[in-house]
């Protein structure tokens, strides 16, 4: 994966504090600078997370929390240290505080809770990073789904919230813990709005599955416009938001497409060489789509990101699905 011709130019910026000795409170520990390298913690460390850290190499010291003991070969295989820890056991994310100077954060919220509308992962790595030594600079992975149903307009990163769903709830509750870290802690904390991932070598990453099962699609008069990134334009997005961020500033991560679902979906057909799939009206999809992908239906907008753009300066590799459906 090439970051903006393979650097990103903000990696160097932690030379110019070597001259500082740091006390061992620091996340870079008391040593002198050159020995020290700075160290990103990547919570969530799923597909995307993990062509994040190949993206670095070696430039950082690469840490990642996760709750499974058999993942930890894998991890280190990318140089990344495992460190053991689990998002719905706080007590377990204390050896967190003070080890990190940027964290990535792409875990989800949980599923359900007494609380539905909170995101109590999010609240628990808040308050360990804390503890010591907060990290300089933060990247949350959230989801354009917390703007709600638009009716197919363009959606800048100005319009409210306006969640439907209890996920989306859970992530607007999310980026508010988010943000009052960020100004509480004097954190660089960057919000980022991803759309549906899609990539070839992703698991479940393109409708090759859907388009083989006959999945049916809404006819052109109720279809809605969806959103797509890339996985590998994605990670290109989170590693310049943990340099380039503007503190507490929303981005909308998306490609250029302008497409509904359905016309998305025929597309990777003819793509593919498969049969386009059927179409149906919205009153008959209730008895032949999964609630899962009928959750995805009510809603319609066309992200806007200029942000991205102009802000993180990021030159999309894949700008269109069609570019990237094939491509690995």
């Amino acid at each position: 994966m090439v970051i903006l011709g393979g650097r990103c130019s903000g990696l160097t910026d932690f030379k110019k504090r070597s001259s500082i000795l740091p006390s061992n409170q620091s996340p870079l520990g008391a040593l002198p600078a050159r020995f020290r390298r700075e160290r990103l913690l990547i919570v969530g460390c799923g597909d995307v997370g993990l062509r994040v850290a190949r993206g670095l190499g070696a430039r950082l010291r690469l840490l990642a929390l996760t709750s499974q003991a058999t993942r930890a070969p894998e991890l280190r295989a990318l140089h990344i240290t495992p460190l053991k820890g689990n998002l719905d056991q706080p007590a377990t994310l204390r050896r967190l505080a003070g080890i990190a100077t940027r964290v990535l954060h792409l875990a989800p919220p949980p599923n359900d809770g007494a609380q539905w509308w909170r995101d109590p992962r999010t609240q628990a790595l808040l308050r360990a990073l804390r503890l010591r030594s907060a990290p300089r600079w933060l990247v949350y992975g959230s989801t354009s789904g917390v703007y709600g149903d638009c009716a197919g307009a363009w959606v800048d990163e100005a319009r409210a919230a306006k969640p439907h769903t209890p996920r989306a709830h859970r992530r607007v509750d999310a980026e508010a813990a988010v943000r009052h870290f960020g100004r509480a802690a004097h954190v660089r904390a960057s919000i980022l709005r991803i759309p549906g991932i899609y990539a070839p070598d992703r698991a479940g990453g393109t409708p090759r599955e859907r388009l083989l099962k006959g999945t049916p699609v809404l006819t052109q008069a109720d279809d809605v416009y969806t959103n797509h990134i890339h996985a590998n334009d994605l990670a290109r997005a989170c590693l310049l938001a943990l340099w380039r961020g503007k503190p507490q500033r929303v981005v909308n991560v998306s490609d250029d497409s302008d497409l509904k679902m359905g016309d998305y979906v025929d597309l990777a057909a003819d793509l593919y060489g498969l049969p386009r799939p059927p179409r149906i009206a919205r009153d008959a999809a209730a008895d032949q789509l999964p609630l899962s992908l009928l959750s995805f239906m009510g809603e319609s907008r066309r992200l806007v990101n200029l942000r991205m753009k102009h802000e993180l300066k990021l030159v999309l590799k894949y700008p269109t699905v069609g570019t990237g459906l094939l491509l690995k």
